[in-house]
């Protein structure tokens, strides 16, 4: 008799803005049962601005520094943000670009998705390039204080390389895009 492993049970403990927290009955590989503590997320896309198609030697990106509590730094990322009910990842993708950079992107080429933290959350972020930018429409949130860099990618992985950038999606997608869609 093979024993599948999964959830048992789930109770919500806790329902917020951005997250929500379940104890979790699970029963393990081995037939073990225990508890498990989950934040569960709807989701995320990120993406990868560059400035022009990145044909060159240094195709130049768009990064953003954004003050980000829990570190309590501020911290360069791509732009991303939460999923909607009902909408895409690439839609999503699309959306954040413009909130954040004030730009829109002709073409979004999806790269890869990750589980940000799969020990205890089912946070999956799904990772884009977008090409073509145009200007269109910063819009914000209330919480969200950040500035748009402009860099060119080879200095945006030296800043992976000194600890300059520590955000992990950010650190996956320029070194997915360098690694798997530019060569470099």
């Amino acid at each position: 008799m093979t024993i599948e492993p999964g959830k048992v049970s789930s109770r919500r403990v806790y329902t917020g803005r951005i997250i929500d927290l379940d104890i979790d009955t699970v029963r393990f590989p081995d037939g073990s049962i225990g508890e498990l503590e989950m934040i569960r997320h709807p989701g995320a896309s990120a993406v990868v601005p560059f400035l022009s198609e990145p044909t060159g030697e240094d195709p130049q990106v768009l990064l953003i520094r954004q003050y980000r509590y829990a570190t309590n730094s501020y911290l360069y990322e791509v732009p991303a943000g939460r999923l909607e009910p009902g909408e895409t990842p690439e839609d999503c993708a699309r959306r954040e670009l413009e909130e954040e950079t004030g730009c829109r992107a002709q073409r979004i080429e999806a790269l890869t998705s990750i589980y940000t933290t799969p020990g205890f959350t089912d946070e999956k972020i799904h990772l884009f390039a977008g090409y073509g930018l145009t200007t269109g429409q910063v819009q914000r949130d209330a919480d969200e204080f950040l500035e748009v860099k402009t860099m060119p990618l080879t200095e945006a992985l030296a800043m992976i390389s000194r600890g300059e950038i520590v955000d992990g999606k950010t650190i996956v997608a320029l070194l997915f895009v360098a690694g798997f869609r530019l060569g470099t």
